[in-house]
């Protein structure tokens, strides 16, 4: 079908006739055959690699995705800054040194402070469970190295890492502190059987010495598991990371202007930082590279849709700072974002769309469904109640959210390691994502769905 065929029939949208089904459709197949989001994802991990929040690559990965974006056609885009703390990542090593000398594999947790100089040797204690280590009595620790190897469960939601994550990796080393212990290292959150470890977002409470803390891989916590089992063990750590207390971060911004109410906003987002180890493919540049890569879909169009389609490439997810800085940047402009979403779970098939509360039965609902059909997509039961990490602040702000739900069962095998690059991403999956974000935006850009009205008459009933 050509665009001509599909430009004439816009008349007949609001009345739902099958040029409405015809746009969709045509969205949907140019998205499965366009490479763009492909190409940009694999020159991004090529060209620029690695892009801690903060860092000097961060900032060339901004000044490439502006480039990018404004070659595909997207007005007025810019970058938005706010300043951050910043975490480099230095020499680590840990090895067994009692029953007998052995290596292990570890990455030191983002926002670690560093071992002493020479490191630290103690014995370990070893806990298979978070909760037995959240049991330990006060000094309990004191002098020792605390070692939680709790596993991660795998599902394709991604549930298992929910899990576990934040009284493991985010709170666990301030935990380990208040029983005495001198570091903290845990079983990597992953679900991969492989020796790399995956680094993540730690962060110290106030009223706790801070301690470094690391993750292990998976295997090597198996191994301290086997070795505990027999006797004592004990470790030397030695991490040389830094912080820094002042650095800027940078989120990219870019618009397609809409024909009748610009000031009304369907934001797509993903974030374009990510952490050290590989080159961020998974997490998150197939996200951005999605987001994109769905407007400029739009964007060639014969007409741009009533309302603005902004794509928003965060600066700081990985360390959790994206978020508040943009919702008050936004201010009262928020109330114009008729709906957010994120993509950041990686490349692999949509396979289920949740809408925001109260649109499930609504026209809206049912003309996306019908564009989910052929792209072998279900429509979700549940309201979405996550738009995604950098999106919070907005939720709490009122933005209606969406959500896209991806076949994770593969993703925390990947994420936060060295083996996060571009050759994981299959072409076809990630051409799916593009074509279900495209068809999505499209239908909320061009049409006059309220999704916050759909919200208050479903809550009222």
């Amino acid at each position: 079908m050509g665009w001509s065929r599909v430009l004439a029939g816009f008349t007949f949208l609001m009345t739902g006739g099958v040029a409405f089904a015809d746009v969709t459709a045509e969205i949907g197949s140019k998205a499965l055959s366009d490479s763009w989001a492909y190409n940009f994802l694999g020159d991004l991990t090529s060209e620029i690699g690695p892009r801690m929040a903060g860092s000097p690559a961060a900032h060339a990965a901004a000044e490439w995705a502006k480039r990018r974006l404004q070659q595909a056609g997207f007005d007025d885009v810019h970058f938005e800054t706010f300043p951050i703390p910043a975490w480099t990542r230095g020499a680590e090593s840990a090895d067994v040194v009692v029953p007998s000398k052995q290596h292990l594999a570890v990455a030191a947790l983002g926002g670690s402070v560093p071992t002493p100089a020479g490191g630290i040797e103690a014995e370990i204690v070893l806990f298979k469970s978070i909760q037995s280590f959240l049991d330990s009595a006060p000094g309990s620790l004191t002098g020792k190295i605390a070692v939680i190897t709790q596993r991660q469960v795998r599902a394709q939601d991604g549930s298992g890492y929910g899990a576990i994550v934040g009284p493991m990796r985010v709170t666990g080393a301030s935990e380990a502190a208040k029983r005495g212990a001198v570091a903290l290292l845990i079983r990597s959150i992953g679900t991969d059987n492989h020796r790399v470890p995956h680094t993540g977002l730690m962060q110290y409470a106030k009223d706790a010495p801070k301690i470094p803390a690391a993750a292990l891989s998976n295997p090597d916590a198996d191994q301290l598991e086997r070795l505990a089992a027999k006797g004592p063990v004990k470790l030397h750590l030695s991490l040389a990371s830094e912080l820094r207390d002042k650095a800027e971060a940078v989120t990219v911004v870019a618009e397609l202007k809409g024909r009748e109410h610009p000031e009304q906003v369907v934001l797509l987002s993903g974030h374009l930082d990510s952490w050290d180890l590989g080159t961020g493919a998974i997490d998150d540049g197939a996200g951005i590279a999605i987001a994109a890569g769905a407007a400029r879909i739009i964007g060639q169009l014969p007409e741009r849709p009533k309302r603005t389609i902004r794509v928003v490439m965060f600066g700081a997810e990985e360390i959790g700072a994206a978020s508040k800085p943009y919702a008050e940047g936004q201010g009262e402009r928020a109330a114009n974002i008729v709906v957010a979403g994120e993509s950041d779970f990686g490349a692999r098939k949509i396979y289920q769309v949740s809408l925001p509360a109260g649109a499930g039965d609504s026209p809206f609902a049912r003309q996306f469904a019908a564009a989910l059909v052929p792209l072998n997509v279900d429509m979700g039961h549940q309201p979405a109640r996550h738009g995604g990490a950098d999106l919070e602040d907005l939720q709490e702000h009122g933005v209606p959210v969406v959500q896209f739900s991806q076949n994770g069962l593969d993703y925390f095998d990947i994420h936060h390691t060295a083996d996060d690059t571009f050759d994981k991403v299959d072409r076809a999956e990630l051409a799916q994502n593009v074509a279900v974000w495209a068809s999505f935006a499209w239908l909320a850009a061009d049409g006059d769905v309220d999704f916050r009205a759909l919200a208050a008459r479903a809550a009222s009933k």
